[in-house]
């Protein structure tokens, strides 16, 4: 194969590069001067070619970047280092700020001495933006989580003290007045007031743990925590007019922490007691199979009904409410799925206006315990 040799650059070939360059390009003297600048370097900082071809790299970089990079342009001459990349930021002509990432390489001569550097500048602006969004975003959350933890700190404190009252007092009353003892709803009563205590119980140990421990989660018995949460939201349902039927299976078990998987239960039957159609009495299906390693839990309603086209990506979203009810805080959805996650778990919905709504919750299978099994 014939070798080409190139004794010279050829006069075009230089300006064809810095015109049709997509990033800027530009060739910097050893004082720091623009010598050479590409028509792309240009319409990035919004100087003309003659404007910045007067000015130095360091009279247009933000003065926290500069010293950065001129302690990487002094590590280039004393040849310590071939070449650097860094992010920076440079002022445009009106002072508008543009993020770049610039990466610099110097041209010695045959001596070995410094002659010029090359300069490669690509503009970051939008990335860099959209980084510190979500910079923004993660330190709001950070922020807000805190403040819910410590919130929900005070708040456990006094719903135990409170719980505490009402355990004592249902007590008196048991020991004071003898017929109650066969009052079926004092009997409802109390067992409201237990589950109660276990509820502050739960929320408690929320409360003292930021994270979800995976060491936390244990073999609970799915039909037995479908029945306490059913029992906790029994007044309700009644006086909404609905009903609620608990079809899961005694044999099940799911791998989750108690707080978490009362707190879906509840949330999603209250959701289904709150979103009752008013023309039709509320019926409540709660059922679950083992599917591939997982208990699908489904809690099936004939409600309102929600509208998947319009609000199918929101349904899930914090502070997204789809009713004009007036207790709609748009909180629990978001916090059902959460938790659902938390217990390596998944959720999904199936719903229509008019109809109803089905939520279809995916936990992990758990060993029956031995004791149980027998």
């Amino acid at each position: 194969m014939e070798r080409i040799m190139v004794d010279a650059l050829d006069s075009n070939l230089l300006p064809e590069i810095f015109n049709h360059a997509y990033h800027g390009i530009a060739i910097i003297g050893l004082d720091g001067k623009w010598h050479l600048v590409s028509k792309s370097l240009c319409e990035i900082l919004e100087y003309d070619e003659n404007e910045l071809l007067m000015k130095g790299f360091h009279e247009i970089t933000h003065e926290e970047d500069l010293a950065n990079d001129v302690a990487k342009v002094k590590q280039l001459i004393k040849n310590t280092i071939k070449n650097y990349k860094i992010k920076k930021r440079y002022y445009k002509r009106n002072g508008v700020i543009v993020w770049a990432q610039l990466s610099v390489s110097l041209v010695r001569d045959k001596q070995n001495k410094p002659k010029y550097f090359i300069a490669q500048v690509q503009d970051i602006t939008e990335e860099k933006n959209e980084e510190q969004e979500k910079e923004l975003i993660s330190n709001i959350i950070k922020e807000q989580n805190d403040r819910l933890l410590n919130f929900s700190r005070i708040i456990t404190h006094n719903l135990r003290t409170h719980a505490g009252n009402l355990m004592t007092l249902t007590s008196f009353v048991e020991e004071e007045i003898e017929e109650v003892r066969t009052n079926e709803s004092f009997f409802t009563l109390q067992q409201a007031v237990c589950n109660l205590q276990d509820t502050v119980k739960h929320l408690t140990e929320i409360a003292e743990f930021s994270r979800y421990n995976e060491n936390e989660s244990k073999a609970l018995k799915l039909r037995n925590y479908a029945v306490n949460a059913i029992c906790s939201v029994s007044s309700l349902a009644m006086k909404s007019g609905c009903t609620i039927e608990n079809n899961i299976p005694p044999d099940l078990y799911v791998k989750a922490v108690d707080a978490y998987l009362e707190s879906i239960l509840l949330n999603l039957l209250t959701n289904a007691i709150k979103y009752k159609a008013e023309t039709r009495i509320g019926n409540i299906v709660l059922s679950a199979t083992a599917e591939n390693g997982f208990v699908v839990l489904r809690v099936k309603d004939n409600g309102l009904g929600v509208d998947l086209d319009k609000y199918g990506e929101k349904i899930f979203s914090l502070y997204q409410t789809f009713h004009k009810n007036k207790d709609s805080k748009g909180v629990g959805l978001f916090i059902t799925k959460n938790q659902v996650e938390a217990l390596n778990g998944k959720i999904e919905v199936i719903s229509e206006v008019g109809i109803g709504t089905e939520f279809i919750i995916y936990l992990r299978s758990a060993i029956i315990p031995h004791a149980e099994s027998l």
